[in-house]
């Protein structure tokens, strides 16, 4: 794996934002994390990144996102003043998982990560690499009625 450096990327809001996700440790496996100050550090979003080799000798590669939903604090507290910290309310999770056979090799696993990433786009009959992609307005995936992202967004299978 190369260096770990940030990554920059944007999430799907009315107004996109930006976030970067920082290095946190690369072992046992790459893991990042953003470092928002406005945000708890449980609140922040966060990448792993493993690969395991399984007993057929073929590999697992894993990539997976969680992004925290905080819980909103109420506009009182205590009689005494005291509010307490915002907590975790949820997690969101997105898993992207490659099972890649020991003789495959870097193209055949490239073609294939390439096509679920278009996928994942809104590639659909008419347009072969998707239509959405991190320079799309916000809302972009919200809205769209292709297969991949509708499935993710909308939890409705198309028919």
């Amino acid at each position: 794996m190369p260096a770990m450096t940030n990554i920059l990327v944007k999430d799907d809001a009315a107004t996109p934002k930006v976030w970067t996700l920082i290095p946190v440790t690369d072992t046992p496996n790459p893991f990042w994390r953003a470092n928002d100050a406005a945000i708890p550090l449980d609140g922040q979003p966060r990448l792993n990144i493993s690969m395991n080799q399984l007993k057929n000798g073929s590999y697992k590669i894993t990539a997976k996102l969680e992004v925290p939903t905080m819980e909103t604090l109420g506009a009182s507290g205590t009689s005494s003043g005291y509010v307490a910290p915002p907590k975790t309310a949820y997690v969101t999770t997105a898993i992207v998982t490659m099972f890649a056979d020991r003789r495959s090799t870097s193209q055949d696993r490239s073609n294939t990560l390439k096509m679920i990433i278009g996928i994942m786009q809104g590639a659909s009959s008419t347009v072969d690499t998707g239509t959405l992609n991190n320079l799309s307005g916000g809302s972009g995936f919200l809205n769209s009625t292709l297969p991949g992202p509708s499935a993710f967004t909308s939890v409705i299978l198309p028919n």
